[in-house]
């Protein structure tokens, strides 16, 4: 059974006012969703079953920060619990950082993971998507890699990549463009 937007929205009003039986309500109608994405980003139960209960402490705790205009209310759960699972990928990459050999330098590790995990999630997506990326400007590929690959928000790859936020945005917009315009051959 889905829960609609108008159902969920009382409860979180409710939620926002403190009031704990509109927050398990809240929980019982949405936690399976918001676990199912988890899950599916995080590919393990024990990180998922983290992601979602740090999500639902995030709700508790915000649901005031909800703005009725910018989305569904099962929207705005679902990026938080998706922010929550791109934390522990973060986390998890900086454990293996911290791991690197002496010979290793951390931009290398990053490489052999992005490379890793862009190739077994691209030959699923779409046989073609490792040509078509290839074929994109370095900045295009470097930018799309940092945001889509390893999680990074836009501030966070204007920090890694030194550029301004509009340059960042256009080098994945102009990205994106391309390679569906590639995948689409």
């Amino acid at each position: 059974m889905t829960i609609e937007h108008e159902d969920l929205l009382p409860l979180l009003q409710k939620t926002a006012a403190g009031n704990q039986a509109a927050f398990e309500s809240l929980y019982a109608n949405t936690s399976g969703q918001l676990y199912a994405v988890a899950l599916k980003m995080l590919k393990n139960k024990e990180s998922a079953e983290e992601a979602t209960q740090e999500a639902f402490i995030s709700i508790w705790h915000k649901a005031s920060y909800y703005q009725e205009g910018q989305g569904t209310v099962l929207t705005w759960l679902v990026s938080i619990v998706r922010y929550r699972a791109l934390d522990i990928i973060r986390h998890k990459k900086v454990r293996k950082e911290d791991e690197l050999s002496d010979n290793e330098s951390v931009g290398t590790m990053m490489d052999e993971n992005l490379a890793q995990g862009f190739h077994e999630q691209s030959l699923k997506a779409h046989p073609k998507l490792d040509i078509c990326m290839d074929e994109l400007d370095n900045q295009q590929k470097q930018a799309i890699h940092l945001a889509y690959f390893n999680g990074l928000s836009h501030s966070e790859v204007v920090q890694h990549l030194a550029s301004p936020l509009g340059t960042i945005k256009s080098w994945i917009r102009r990205g994106l463009t391309s390679l569906q315009r590639c995948l689409s051959l």
